[in-house]
């Protein structure tokens, strides 16, 4: 987990996982979640949209090359001028015109933020001890 910048607007003790619902990772996080009674919000991107300064809270804490999904079949399908020569701001540009470009699943809690999923490192982040 990193740590979103001190200023963020989204810094909460609630615990918000972010992705799509028809992502498989994003699946397995939640059933990880809530076989372990790990209590949280789902925001789907679809849905609920990306704003631009949790966006941003996300590329300072992780930095864009973490952020920006480029395996996936949203990236694929961009034209190549647009996947190529990429740089923070043209990354942030391409996600909030497609959230479906973040690599999910997004946890933010209490203040950090982090991303994918791992069962280990969810077993540490949630239940410390």
């Amino acid at each position: 987990m990193r740590a979103l910048p001190p200023r963020s607007p989204h810094v909460s003790r609630h615990r918000t996982l972010y992705g799509i619902t028809t992502c498989d990772t994003v699946r397995k996080a939640r059933v990880w979640l809530d076989e372990n009674g790990v209590a949280y919000r789902f925001h789907d991107f679809r849905k609920d949209g990306l704003d631009a300064a949790r966006l941003n809270g996300w590329l300072d804490a992780l930095g864009w090359e973490a952020v920006l999904n480029r395996a996936g079949t949203s990236f694929r399908a961009l034209p190549e001028t647009e996947r190529t020569g990429l740089d923070r701001d043209r990354a942030a540009a391409l996600i909030l015109a497609n959230p479906t470009l973040v690599k999910r699943p997004v946890v933010e809690t209490g203040g950090a933020v982090m991303i994918g999923f791992k069962p280990d490192l969810y077993a540490r982040a949630f239940n410390p001890g």
